[in-house]
């Protein structure tokens, strides 16, 4: 549900944390955004940002490294046209403030003035999807210690074969408030955990590593005994199951995806391609291709900031907007593309909750949140059983994507050699080539398994990292390159 009773809520507590303390109010607010509105500026907006993070990680035994850190500033923005001017500042006083408004007013072409009247302060409308916890103090240090050594201990009991464990768990409490130049006022209260494991596991000299690990927008008691062993288990399968690989074929095959984290194959291979910016310039495999067939029947796309204490999740974006559940493709038709303030102006459409940035010191631009593939009618078994030949991946590492071409190049982290509809034998080695708007026609079976990954997803684009997340059911796309060892 969106309403302005939460935003007042977070409002409050953003402004006596980063406001308050420096002797700034709405009125210093206003009086920032006049400023840089008295040249000719389409948009204007104040980011204010207070950032603390902790993290342990644990390596053979011991305690490797602790870390603590804190973050805290604020970025002024102007936008003329598709110009933007940016300024940022780790000085929270209001001479610090004027200094960047200043800054960025200078976008203006050729120095217009003119009288402009900022818009009365308004709480904007957002949601509540997770609880405003500082999940840092969820737990005392010395058990966040104790967690990482259940965690090693738990990892090396499963098999004789895991020779080396590391632990990792990170906790941030982030705050931030946006004022924009019409006078909206929105603030957000971000709690965000991670607890990662990672394992190796010998046999025959021979030595392979597995991965686990999971998190999102709550308290470090998330981490139960039964989401640990989850997590361990994640990494010791792998591992344990890697011992056993041999190389991959290679060639032109069927391949089958697993369902949850192999979603990272569509949120670059799609997902960044319908995003605004790169639309808006033409420069997408995707561009003006709205109302058009991109993808086979039963594919339907959607990016989802709104689902509860998820990693992608955001009760608001950094520009101030409710988060939305936006239909990207359906039933293989293109709805619309990810929008943020400036590229939903340009293209005459609205904003979609999707401006995000890494932090006060960078500008927003369109990203994903939660980007996942609806399921289908197929159980994983039928799918699997439907092969001859080809590939089965359960897992990735990492990936790239051409956004121009839509070309993308993935590495199989975890996979296995399918033969008349039969697992033969796990492989190693597997990279997975294709073209993102052809794939998507390719898709030939939906499983009815769609699942979210664990909540270890970080996006990067020009430079900024955020947190997201992916998921889709069982796919089986037919045609695929499979670059091999074999």
């Amino acid at each position: 549900m969106i309403s302005r009773e939460p935003t007042l809520e977070r409002l409050a507590h953003a402004q006596a944390l980063l406001l308050e303390p420096y002797g700034l109010t709405d009125a210093t607010l206003a009086k920032a955004l006049t400023l840089i509105g008295e040249h000719r500026v389409d948009d204007a907006d104040l980011y204010f940002q207070l950032t603390r993070h902790e993290g342990w990680s644990l390596e053979e035994g011991i305690v490797k490294s602790g870390s603590f850190s804190i973050e805290q500033g604020v970025g002024v923005r102007a936008v003329a046209g598709e110009k933007t001017a940016f300024a940022y500042s780790d000085d929270l006083t209001e001479a610090a403030l004027m200094d960047a408004a200043r800054t960025v007013r200078s976008i203006a072409a050729a120095g217009q003035g003119r009288r402009v009247k900022v818009g009365a302060s308004r709480a904007a409308a957002s949601r509540t999807l997770y609880a405003a916890t500082d999940p840092i103090g969820t737990l005392d240090s010395a058990s966040k210690v104790a967690l990482l050594e259940k965690v090693e201990r738990l990892a090396r009991s499963k098999d004789p074969r895991i020779v080396q464990v590391m632990a990792g768990v990170a906790a941030e409490h982030d705050v931030v408030l946006v004022a924009r130049a019409d006078g909206t006022r929105a603030a957000d209260v971000r709690p965000l955990v991670r607890l990662s494991v990672t394992v190796i596991a010998e046999q025959g000299g021979r030595r392979e590593v597995g991965t686990g690990g999971g998190g999102g927008r709550f308290g470090l008691g998330f981490f139960q005994d039964a989401q640990i062993e989850a997590y361990i288990d994640q990494a010791v399968n792998a591992a344990l199951t890697n011992l056993e690989s041999r190389p991959a074929p290679a060639g032109e095959m069927t391949v089958v995806l697993g369902p949850g984290w192999p979603g990272i194959l569509l949120h670059e291979a799609i997902g960044h391609g319908l995003e605004g910016d790169f639309n808006r310039k033409g420069s997408s495999a995707f561009s003006g291709r709205v109302g058009q067939r991109v993808a086979a029947r039963g594919v339907t796309v959607l990016d989802d900031g709104t689902l509860p204490d998820r990693r992608g999740s955001l009760n608001v974006d950094d520009e101030g907007h409710a988060t939305q559940r936006t239909v990207l493709i359906e039933d293989g038709i293109l709805r619309g593309y990810l929008q943020d303030a400036l590229n939903a102006r340009l293209m005459k459409v609205k904003p979609t909750g999707n401006g995000r940035r890494e932090s006060y010191a960078h500008v927003p631009m369109p990203r994903m949140t939660n980007t996942y593939m609806l399921g289908g009618d197929r159980t994983p078994g039928e799918i699997v059983a439907s092969m001859r030949k080809g590939l089965y991946a359960t897992n990735f590492g990492g990936g790239q994507v051409d956004i121009t071409s839509g070309k993308f190049v993935f590495s199989a982290s975890e996979a296995f050699w399918v033969e008349n509809g039969r697992i033969q034998y796990p492989v190693k080695g597997a990279t997975i080539i294709g073209n993102g708007p052809d794939a998507l026609t390719r898709v030939k079976m939906i499983g009815n398994d769609m699942a979210l990954d664990t909540g270890v997803g970080t996006c990067g684009k020009e430079g900024q990292s955020v947190p997201v997340g992916v998921g889709q059911p069982t796919l089986r796309i037919d045609g695929l390159t499979v670059g091999g060892t074999a």
